[in-house]
């Protein structure tokens, strides 16, 4: 191990993916948007610390993490249902995370994102508003020639609905099971 690098690699993990991640929280927040060269660091960084604590296995695991970030958001992305800067911030936390913990990282993300999206209607006192966009959202998903087009994607709502920056609950998520699995909770982990 070199002497600039902890000998835990989980140490590693939460000294930069918080500080990575939170960072592209607050322009996602700012922006509406994570940057490509933002994402690219943190998957690039976590390929490279994977590989020199673990190796070629280390790469592999990199790799398989990231996929497994960017295939769970890449259906929504499609149906224009969120940016591509939230499904390449997955696969970047995918990278450091590795396959496993991705997948309940994004799975806890997405039910905070729920939480927040249903707090943020409430509090917005736009029930009749949402419940319209659903019913948007179901004629979109009633064909093909619909579901994929930029019909009832969060762009088109434009000012009837106020978009949940979803880096945040993805990163939410993703820093709530990284710290579980710091801590040595095993249940699920």
């Amino acid at each position: 191990m070199t002497a600039l690098l902890p000998d835990n690699y989980w140490t590693t993990v939460v000294a930069v993916v918080p500080v990575a991640t939170l960072y592209a929280c607050i322009v996602d927040y700012r922006e509406r948007r994570v940057p490509n060269w933002l994402n690219a660091a943190i998957l690039a960084a976590g390929l490279g610390v994977q590989a020199v604590y673990f190796g070629w296995s280390g790469v592999g695991t990199a790799m398989f993490g990231a996929l497994v970030g960017f295939g769970m958001l890449i259906l929504p992305w499609t149906f224009h249902g969120m940016g591509a800067g939230d499904v390449k911030l997955m696969a970047a936390i995918g990278a450091w995370f590795g396959p496993w913990l991705t997948l309940w990282g994004g799975l806890v993300g997405m039910l905070i994102g729920g939480v927040i999206a249903v707090a943020m209607i409430l509090l917005r006192g736009s029930v009749a508003q949402s419940k319209a966009n659903l019913g948007v959202l179901a004629v979109k998903f009633s064909s093909n020639g619909t579901a994929f087009s930029e019909f009832g994607s969060t762009k088109s709502f434009g000012t009837s609905t106020m978009l949940l920056p979803y880096g945040i609950p993805l990163t939410i998520g993703s820093l709530l099971v990284l710290f579980a699995k710091y801590a040595g909770w095993t249940v699920l982990l």
